[in-house]
């Protein structure tokens, strides 16, 4: 009898073929990923683009996870053990990319959106869930160890440069030990305790060059020009900060924490100048700059106006440990950063997304929602939304522009200065602090 089953072995080795080898119970019915790719390639007529290491890897019970009606509920079987992603590139194409933990998929942002709708239905309920929001992503962030450690805010300040209608006067901020901040303040010609001015915090994104970039420059000159006093400060581990903690120390933790407590004590020490208007506080970044927008209005009730940039929507809470690095978004058994943006209500906020970032779904998705958050307090027109189909991720002209309009119209800055050509663009060298 053993010989009878030791021949009927030989001989189903030697009949199935070598690619069905291992496809049985006592194997799991495994086959190699690239095998199975190569399978529903055939199958559903699509491409595959690989931004991972597929070598080697085999699929268990293979055939079991293809659902013949459905590519995209097959690829989520055959990735998800490998902690893959399949991203449908348009094209019949799809890129196969590891699994990034704040990343979700736009479909997946209308889903959340509409489970969030659901837990609030007027302004009891939701300012019950705005409370609770603000309460544990304070304690996720960690941040009040950090500041029980920090200084009173006492700047020092290096000299005055005069340009066209503002100037610029570059600062360091001794944070706690072992930690500074650096930035320039802009400030409008005719700031003065008599003519007080609004104050608009600028937390920089990851743009080339951080807070040095000369469209960021542009803007901060421009609002001065136009009467608000504009404050830029290095990113965490950029910049001045670079030179203090190295620049590996953007990529932990820290950055998050960090990047908060500089915004604020940045506002700690300027709110308090004789020539700042305490009513009219704003806060305004793009892409990493608009993600700590979001979270500096939520944590500081003193700002009166918000506008993130290229960075706001429901599926995506920013790539970089410095909007990410803590675990915020777990605040209130899940949330994401439209939902703490919405915190803000009533007051005027303004969201600029574009088309060719995770930012696309703002008009169909995020700004309804911000609309009903907002009808709460019958203030549907505080919030607006202005959307450039055609444009990318970046700070350019018309995204300035947006943030011009907004602030002329929420400040009552002077619109007849709002002129790019008479900004000074300096260099990195000239805005950095020095003794």
């Amino acid at each position: 009898m053993f010989r009878f089953f030791a021949s009927l072995a030989v001989f189903m080795a030697a009949a199935v073929p070598c690619s069905f080898a291992q496809n049985d119970f006592e194997h799991q019915f495994s086959k190699p990923f690239s095998q199975v790719m190569d399978e529903l390639s055939k199958q559903f007529g699509v491409k595959f683009k690989y931004n991972v290491d597929t070598a080697g890897l085999v699929v268990k019970y293979a055939d079991s996870r293809v659902r013949p009606y459905s590519i995209d509920e097959t690829l989520k079987n055959i990735c998800a053990p490998f902690d893959f992603v399949a991203w449908d590139q348009g094209k019949n194409t799809y890129k196969i990319k590891p699994f990034e933990y704040p990343r979700r998929k736009p479909e997946d942002g209308e889903k959340f959106t509409a489970y969030l709708t659901s837990l609030y239905n007027n302004k009891v309920e939701w300012e019950s869930r705005r409370d609770l929001l603000k309460k544990e992503v304070r304690e996720r962030l960690g941040i009040d160890p950090y500041l029980a450690r920090s200084y009173e805010p006492k700047p020092e300040f290096g000299k005055i440069r005069k340009y066209d209608g503002y100037s610029v006067q570059n600062f360091r901020l001794p944070v706690m030990e072992g930690r500074t901040i650096c930035g320039s303040i802009y400030t409008p010609a005719k700031s003065s305790a008599k003519q007080k001015s609004a104050l608009i915090i600028c937390p920089a994104g990851h743009f080339a060059g951080g807070r040095y970039n000369p469209d960021l420059q542009k803007r901060y000159a421009t609002l001065a020009r136009m009467g608000a006093i504009a404050v830029s400060y290095d990113i965490f581990a950029w910049g001045q900060s670079e030179e203090e903690v190295g620049k590996e120390a953007h990529q932990t933790p820290e950055a998050h924490i960090m990047q908060t407590i500089h915004g604020l004590k940045i506002l700690d020490f300027m709110i308090k100048r004789k020539d700042v208007d305490a009513g009219r506080v704003g806060c305004n970044g793009g892409s990493g700059g608009g993600s700590q927008t979001v979270l500096l209005t939520l944590l500081d009730d003193r700002y009166t106006a918000s506008c993130p940039v290229v960075s706001m929507c429901s599926w995506f809470d920013g790539g970089c440990p410095c909007e990410s690095g803590m675990p915020i978004h777990r605040s209130g058994n899940q949330t994401c950063n439209m939902e703490l943006a919405a915190c803000f209500a009533p007051r005027p906020m303004m969201v600029v997304s574009d088309g060719g970032d995770w930012t696309s779904t703002v008009p169909a998705v995020e700004f309804p929602y911000l609309k009903k958050v907002y009808g709460f307090y019958a203030a549907q027109d505080n919030v607006y939304n202005v959307h450039l189909p055609n444009e990318r991720h970046d700070f350019g002209p018309n995204k300035r522009q947006a943030v011009y309009d907004f602030f002329c119209n929420v400040f009552a800055l002077d619109k007849s200065k709002l002129d790019e050509s008479k900004v000074t663009v300096e260099t990195e060298e000239l805005l950095k602090y020095k003794k």
